[in-house]
């Protein structure tokens, strides 16, 4: 029941009842004494609309309280609506750490699988859902998609989340960052992102600017760092010591040091190639396969030799039957042994 109406209701009835007391039972008027105070004479008709008038207040103040309860547990209820709305927005925008916490029960259940859970909205949501949060984080992640740029610091995502990898990729893209931009800035980037726009940075950037920025270096920037080396375009001048300094900052496998030694007969000279294997093979069982490749490769058999015949019967095997077959006049890639 509405307070307003009750009031007005309440106040009627109170007037009808005293005013007939008043008008057909008696006009007669009265004193009590309550716990020894004599009270003022008043019309018996008074007297009995008082116990209504405490009665109406009374009720009143009871339905006011509750009416405040009421009003509390809405507002908890609508203030734990507003944070699951804010989890699936995090959670659709791939935020990792996700803890929300929730006053009633029902939103207690419900929040916790959404804050432990993996979300992917449908482009086809944004003319379904009434959210209008909902709505813009799901455009928001279409552009993202659709390789725009947004705005994205309202939701203090980590460098590290996909989709601020992407928006920053976008960036980077559309020419509003350069390569050296964000190397120059580690901390503001993901690490996979600072590693693919190194491979674009070591295209043309100089050696002193490489080295600087050797941390980013991965297999696929080495060897587009390799194929600069004393090349006609964008040709990049590098020593031994350091191309090796290089070679440290990756872990490299046998197959990565015959395809290195591949990229570089290429654009250095024979002697150049085998001290850099020769020396690289002295601490490195894995250079040293890729030596003995680099020899042969060379035609320098006499020094395969030396180190075929030094070697354990069960080392080296591969290279061992390519050198048995040269010898029998078959003539094979070493590409194939290795």
């Amino acid at each position: 029941m509405y307070i307003k109406r009750y009031t007005i209701a309440s106040f009627v009835l109170i007037a009808l009842v005293g005013w007939y007391i008043f008008a057909f039972v008696t006009q007669e008027s009265m004193s009590i004494d309550i716990f020894g105070i004599h009270s003022p004479s008043l019309s018996i008709a008074t007297w009995i609309i008082i116990p209504i008038v405490i009665l109406y207040v009374s009720s009143v103040a009871h339905m006011l309280f509750y009416n405040f309860l009421g009003n509390m547990r809405l507002r908890r209820y609508s203030k734990d609506y507003d944070k699951i709305i804010d989890a699936i927005v995090e959670a659709y925008l791939g935020k990792k750490i996700r803890n929300h916490t929730y006053k009633t029960e029902r939103y207690q259940l419900l929040g916790s699988l959404v804050d432990n859970s993996v979300l992917f909205p449908k482009y086809e949501m944004i003319s379904t859902t009434s959210n209008v949060k909902i709505n813009n984080v799901i455009k928001i992640i279409e552009d993202i998609k659709a390789g725009e740029v947004v705005e994205l610091k309202e939701f203090s995502l980590l460098p590290s989340n996909l989709m601020v990898i992407q928006n920053e990729r976008n960036r980077y893209k559309k020419g509003d960052l350069s390569a050296e931009d964000i190397l120059s800035h580690e901390s503001k980037y993901d690490i996979s992102l600072c590693e693919e726009v190194f491979v674009d940075f070591v295209k043309t950037a100089p050696l002193y600017a490489i080295e600087k920025y050797k941390s980013f270096l991965t297999k696929e920037s080495l060897f587009e760092t390799l194929s600069r080396v004393n090349n006609d375009e964008n040709r990049l001048e590098i020593s031994n010591e350091i191309l090796m300094t290089l070679f440290k900052e990756i872990d490299l496998n046998l197959k990565d040091y015959i395809k290195i030694s591949s990229v570089l007969s290429l654009g250095i000279v024979p002697e150049q190639r085998m001290k850099l294997f020769e020396s690289m093979s002295e601490d490195n069982e894995d250079a040293m396969g890729a030596y003995i490749y680099t020899l042969f490769d060379l035609e320098l058999l006499e020094l395969v030799d030396e180190i075929l015949d030094i070697s354990l019967p069960d080392e080296y095997l591969n290279f061992k039957a390519y050198r048995a077959l040269k010898e029998c006049n078959k003539h094979f890639s070493i590409n194939l042994f290795v």
